[in-house]
C-alpha cells in the first residue's frame, strides 16, 4: 500500500475550515462569541447522529457514507443547556479582546504584544490587574520601568473582565468568515438602537 491510502483518513486541518457549523446553546445563543463557537462539519454530523444537537440550517453540500447521505449542517443547537462560564480565562487572546485589540498606552492597533504594568522585575505578577495589550514601540519604551519613570499613562486601568463584557467585545470583532445562515442567530440578543 502506498502512503496516500493511510493519509486519506486523517483529517486535513484546512478541510475542517470549509464548512464549519455554528454551535448554539439550547436557548439559541452562541456558546461563545470569543472565539465564535464553531465545530468542524464532521463533529456536527456526529453530534446530530448521536441526537445531541438539532440541525437548524444546512449548507448546499452533502457528504456520503456507505449507507447514508447527509447535508452538511451550518447551524446546530444543543439539546441540553450548557451553563455559561462565570469567569473569563486569562489567555493572550482574551487579554487582547478585553483591551479591544489596541495598545493601552498609545491606542495603536498594530503589532500587539502584552506588557506588565508593574514589571515582573519589580514584583509585578501576571494577572488581569497587571497585564495590558501594548504595541511593540510602547513596550520597548517602557521596558522594565514604572509608568511614572517613563512618563506614560494607561488609557484605562486593567481589571478582570466579566463574561458579559467579553461577549459584547466579541460581537465587535467577528471572525473573518460569517456564513449567511448564521446571521439570524448571532446578534438577536443584542440591544436595539433607539
Amino acid at each position: 500500500m502506498d502512503g496516500d491510502f493511510r493519509t486519506q483518513f486523517v483529517r486535513d486541518p484546512a478541510g475542517l475550515k470549509q464548512f464549519p457549523a455554528l454551535v448554539l446553546n439550547a436557548d439559541y445563543r452562541p456558546l461563545s462569541y470569543y472565539p465564535l463557537s464553531l465545530w468542524p462539519w464532521q463533529d456536527a454530523i456526529k453530534a446530530a447522529v448521536l441526537d445531541r444537537v438539532q440541525i437548524v440550517a444546512e449548507y448546499d453540500h452533502v457528504v456520503r457514507s456507505q449507507r447514508h447521505e447527509f447535508r452538511i449542517p451550518s447551524v446546530v443547537v444543543l439539546k441540553e443547556f450548557v451553563r455559561p462560564q462565570k469567569r473569563v480565562a486569562f489567555t493572550r487572546f482574551n487579554l487582547f479582546l478585553r483591551d479591544e485589540f489596541c495598545c493601552q498606552y498609545c491606542g495603536s492597533k498594530g503589532d500587539l504584544t502584552f506588557d506588565h504594568v508593574l514589571p515582573r522585575s519589580r514584583g509585578g505578577i501576571t494577572s488581569w490587574e497587571n497585564v495590558v495589550a501594548a504595541c511593540s514601540p510602547c513596550n520597548l519604551k517602557k521596558g522594565s520601568k514604572t509608568l511614572r519613570q517613563v512618563g506614560m499613562q494607561l488609557k484605562r486601568p486593567p481589571r478582570p473582565p466579566s463574561p458579559e463584557e467579553m461577549q459584547a467585545h466579541g460581537r465587535r470583532f467577528p471572525p473573518n468568515h460569517l456564513h449567511e445562515s448564521w446571521m439570524d442567530y448571532l446578534y438577536w440578543d443584542a440591544e436595539l438602537d433607539a
